[in-house]
């Protein structure tokens, strides 16, 4: 055998297994590259209105509650039309469209819009639903095409072209809540959570559509899976589901192991750094951190501590040995030690926020969390709070439930009107 034939062998099994290849500058999912909600960069500015740094403003057609991505010069992102802008006179089902846009990264300008109407019936438009509408889950990008999950509609990819590549129905149920979870790539497969529509986790290939593999058992589960690298070097699917978190092997679909878990629907994403997860969620607010990489159940093994305190909606993000969120009813931020789960601070951010579904973003020494309508507050990235800087930008009186994406130095923002590129 030549050695040519055995490197060529070596780096195409890499490429098989490796998860979502990214670029530097690249934010291609939710909460970023490796799900981290971690940027890099630096330059970005902790205070902003509608006259100071913003770089660009474009209108959406319609409202939103996902997030943007980026992939070179572009950025992606999911609104929907036709149906479900007014509570009172929501209009009529039928009409529904989900939009997945490709905008020009330098200035906003509208590359492409693939429009896709709804293929089943949705919950009415009223109660949760009304509070973030029909496109939650964010695209996932990479250099074979863009992914999204439209709920009962379905997940589908799309070439960077804007052609429809393959449309696929995950299962056509629907929960009063609504649908969230986001796509997450590995290798050639697409994984949707599709714990509304089915009770599933499903693996698409990218190319077809077609199922590779699934798993029941997703229990109410409004949280997209995150990849983790364990002590091994193997790659787990980490999992949040009412009363367990579960490991999966992202290749098969087979189930490692299980921890015991919050006893209640969840909604933040988990965490990974290194080879460590951290799940919160719940309406009692519970944290909890879980070693990747064990069999079977792991709950006296691999689960390091458990405390009373966390966020139902909005998802943790780790800096320098600690955990950041923010509470979406009692408007605090928290500061948490990862190591011990010791809670360093629970400050109030002032006025208070309301509801924060978004979850935040570190980056260039700073965070950032997003209220549904009261703004942007700016918190140093470090265990000693002090609020730097609250951000409104008067004109816009929609609501902001996206998370934000970082790319080249600038904050993408999106509410239900418009999506900022914010800079200096």
């Amino acid at each position: 055998m030549s050695r040519y034939f055995v490197a060529s062998a070596v780096l195409l099994c890499f490429f098989c297994w490796a998860p979502l290849q990214v670029r530097a500058a690249d934010w291609p999912q939710f909460r970023g590259p490796d799900s981290a909600a971690r940027s890099g960069e630096t330059g970005l500015p902790a205070t902003w209105d509608a006259e100071n740094n913003i770089v660009w403003k474009v209108a959406l057609p319609g409202p939103g509650a996902s997030s943007p991505v980026t992939f070179g010069d572009k950025i992606f992102i999911t609104c929907y039309s036709g149906y479900g802008l007014n509570e009172r006179e929501p209009g009529d089902m039928a009409e529904l469209r989900r939009h997945l846009l490709c905008l020009n990264r330098v200035d906003g300008s509208e590359v492409w819009n693939a429009t896709q109407p709804a293929t089943n019936p949705q919950k009415t438009y009223r109660g949760f639903i009304a509070l973030h509408g029909y496109v939650s889950g964010t695209p996932a990008v990479d250099e074979t095409g863009i992914y999204v999950f439209y709920g009962a509609t379905g997940a589908a990819a799309y070439d960077h072209d804007g052609t429809q590549r393959w449309l696929v129905n995950c299962g056509t149920g629907t929960h009063d809540f609504g649908t969230a979870n986001s796509p997450v790539l590995f290798g050639d497969l697409v994984i949707v959570n599709a714990s509304v529509e089915c009770g599933d986790l499903i693996a698409l290939e990218k190319k077809t559509g077609k199922e590779v593999w699934r798993l029941a058992g997703m229990d109410m589960s409004w949280n997209t899976p995150t990849l983790v690298k364990t002590a091994e070097g193997s790659w787990e699917l980490a999992l949040n589901t009412k009363g367990t978190v579960i490991g999966v092997d992202p290749q098969t679909g087979e189930k490692l192991w299980t921890c015991d878990g919050i006893n209640d629907y969840i909604c933040p994403s988990i965490l990974a750094e290194g080879d460590m997860l951290y799940a919160i969620g719940g309406r009692k607010n519970t944290a909890l951190a879980i070693r990747s990489g064990g069999r079977g159940d792991v709950t006296q093994t691999h689960k390091l501590w458990e405390i009373g305190k966390g966020s139902n909606v909005s998802s943790p993000v780790y800096v320098d040995g600690h955990l950041y969120w923010s509470n979406e009813s009692r408007g605090a931020a928290y500061c948490v030690d990862a190591k011990t789960g010791d809670v360093v601070y629970e400050e109030r951010l002032d006025p208070n926020p309301g509801r924060i579904y978004a979850s935040p973003v570190a980056v260039d020494g700073k965070l950032y969390y997003v209220s549904r309508d009261k703004g942007t507050y700016v918190v140093p990235a470090k265990p000693e709070f002090v609020q730097l800087a609250h951000n409104v930008i008067e004109g816009d009186d929609s609501i902001f439930n996206g998370s934000p994406a970082i790319s080249n130095g600038q904050l993408l923002l999106r509410s239900d009107k418009f999506l900022y590129c914010i800079g200096k």
